[in-house]
């Protein structure tokens, strides 16, 4: 059965209410933002329940393809129907829930445990191993610092694992645990590394109440293969939607995110959390003016807005736009400085300055407030790099794969960190790490292709291989081409230059682009058209060099001479032609 924007209306609105019941309000806040983000009737509801709407239209008329075809409606595909549960009747622990509540807001997880320890209801089993689970968390991370450092590392772990565990084992049992439970269960499955079975334990879950985003995305977390993913037995409900989007992309498949997300916005057409979702693929794409476009466009429907905007730094940072980052640096700053976004974002900005020692202050500063902060890592690894610090470079590119060994650019950073302490043999180890994982982006082709061409490897042949998949790979910097000429050259293979060399002589012209790869080029082209006898072409790379006034003129002048005497029936008046 199809689904309508009325019915995504009501089931969020209800689930809102039962998750911040539960206190789980990471889940509650992105239900309400799709709520919101569901496109209104402007002819029903007065201006003032349309403002967000009204100010975020721009974006999809400017993003609307008009040459693709359009995205099958969400309500068009067939969804079975998950009811809405029902909250159970606990009037007689309705009190000391409420009181469980109010401590568990100030953050006194045991003492909220402790008064709903005699409580029997669902919602009271829940709150009360939440709870648990929270304070042995907190508890860890103090022994941690304690022991280690703030960024230290640790083998500190939860000591409630293990009665959370017996008791929502016990209940699952028994067939009386509900879906937050079911939920509890698995996130204490996966801590404790059983993941086969913490993975069927959230499958469940999500399956018996489809709106925790939360359950989604620790469901996500173990499904690190397409395989592991496709194996779930998963309820055709509209939220599996985002789940395969938010999963395709974590997985590499961002054309497959986009479609999905693109799917989502014909009933979601105002969600933020979509943007952005659609800003981050567009980001692995390297589609950067797009990727602006919409983080501008959300910093002004949600000025305040925080998450994610460590992500449009980073297109700022790679673009070089001082004044952009600059305002974004303050705005984040005046919002919230104390957020590990802002703290990266604020580290981009003394990075692009070139205070490189501010910039890794302000990363250190993200990782005391979250030491799992993988880009924090990542970006402190570069401005060791900057700071020729390899050591410290390589420990905290190393963090970052402990973290997500799928993240490419730890691994890139590995690569160029051992290529500088003269270690060509582990750095290319590390680059063919980052390509099998993004094998789309022409600079880690590069880097392997330059790491082959070492002194101490000089592996001609597999360097060619990389450039070429470099050059199949939108190479921006227009470095492959260049390379590839001058390494068949080397190679003696004088037709396969030539044909490198007039291509990146082609994208020279076409980007209007000067320098002295344009002078090699014509150079090399204008001496192969002599000797394969094609002079009138030989001509025009010469009388093009003629423009130049370095001492590849008088060479031109000399080819020209050369090319008439050829011409003309004479003999050609090259010196190394005359007898000895």
């Amino acid at each position: 059965m199809g689904v309508t924007k009325e019915n995504c209306r009501n089931e969020l609105r209800t689930a809102i209410r039962q998750l911040t019941d539960r206190c789980l309000y990471s889940a509650s806040k992105w239900a309400a933002e799709q709520l919101v983000g569901i496109e209104q009737d402007p002819a029903k509801y007065p201006p003032s329940h349309t403002r967000l709407q009204r100010d975020c239209s721009s974006i999809r008329r400017r993003f609307r393809s008009t040459d693709e075809t359009i995205s099958t409606p969400i309500a068009g595909t067939s969804y079975v129907s998950t009811p809405v549960p029902e909250e159970e009747s606990e009037a007689a622990d309705s009190d000391f829930y409420l009181l469980a509540k109010t401590y568990f807001n100030c953050r006194e997880y045991r003492r909220a445990a402790h008064v709903l320890s005699d409580q029997t209801g669902k919602k009271a089993l829940f709150l009360r191993c939440y709870a648990l689970y929270l304070a042995g968390e907190k508890r860890k991370e103090e022994e941690t610092i304690e022991l280690e450092g703030p960024l230290g590392k640790s083998d500190a772990v939860n000591s409630e694992l293990v009665s959370i565990e017996r008791d929502l084992s016990t209940v699952r049992k028994n067939g009386t645990i509900d879906s937050f439970g079911l939920y509890l269960y698995g996130l204490v499955l996966k801590e404790k590394g059983d993941q086969n079975l913490a993975r069927t334990v959230l499958t469940e879950s999500v399956n018996s109440y489809p709106w925790n985003w939360s359950a989604w995305l620790e469901l996500q977390s173990l499904c690190t293969t397409i395989d592991t993913l496709n194996t779930l037995k998963l309820n055709n409900h509209w939220m599996k939607d985002f789940f395969l989007a938010s999963c395709y992309h974590e997985l590499r498949m961002h054309n497959e995110s986009l479609s999905r997300y693109e799917s989502l916005q014909s009933t979601f057409g105002f969600s933020n959390y979509i943007k952005a979702q659609i800003a981050k693929a567009q980001y692995s794409l390297r589609e950067f003016e797009q990727v602006e476009a919409i983080f501008e466009e959300l910093l002004r429907i949600d000025p305040y807005r925080v998450d994610d905007m460590d992500m449009y730094s980073n297109v700022l940072y790679a673009k070089e736009c001082f004044s952009g980052l600059s305002y974004l640096a303050r705005q984040v700053f005046m919002t919230d400085k104390y957020r590990p976004e802002s703290c990266c974002i604020i580290g981009n900005y003394y990075s692009l300055k070139g205070l490189h020692e501010k910039s890794v202050m302000y990363f250190r500063r993200a990782l005391k407030l979250n030491k799992n902060y993988l880009s924090a890592w990542t970006l402190m690894g570069h401005e060791y790099v900057e700071m020729k610090n390899t050591p410290a470079a390589v420990d905290a590119y190393r963090r970052a794969v402990d973290i997500n060994p799928c993240d490419y650019r730890a691994w890139y950073g590995l690569g160029q960190a051992y290529e500088m302490m003269g270690m060509p043999y582990y750095a290319l180890h590390y680059f063919k790490k980052s390509v099998f994982l993004q094998p789309s982006d022409s600079r880690l082709w590069i880097a392997m292709a330059q790491c082959y061409e070492t002194d101490q490897l000089r592996m001609l042949e597999e360097a060619i291989k990389c450039y070429r998949r470099a050059a199949n790979c939108n190479d921006r910097e227009a470095i492959a081409l260049h390379r590839l000429a001058k390494l068949h050259s080397e190679l003696g293979e004088s037709e396969e230059a030539a044909f490198y060399y007039k291509k990146d002589l082609e994208r020279m012209e076409d980007e209007e682009r000067e320098g002295p790869n344009m002078v090699e080029a014509l150079l090399f082209l204008a001496n192969y058209c002599r000797g394969q006898k094609r002079f009138e072409e030989a001509e025009v790379y010469c009388t093009r060099l003629l423009d130049y006034n370095g001492p590849e003129k008088e060479t031109a002048k000399s080819l020209l001479q050369a090319i008439k005497y050829a011409q003309s029936g004479f003999p050609s008046m090259d010196v190394e032609h005359f007898p000895s």
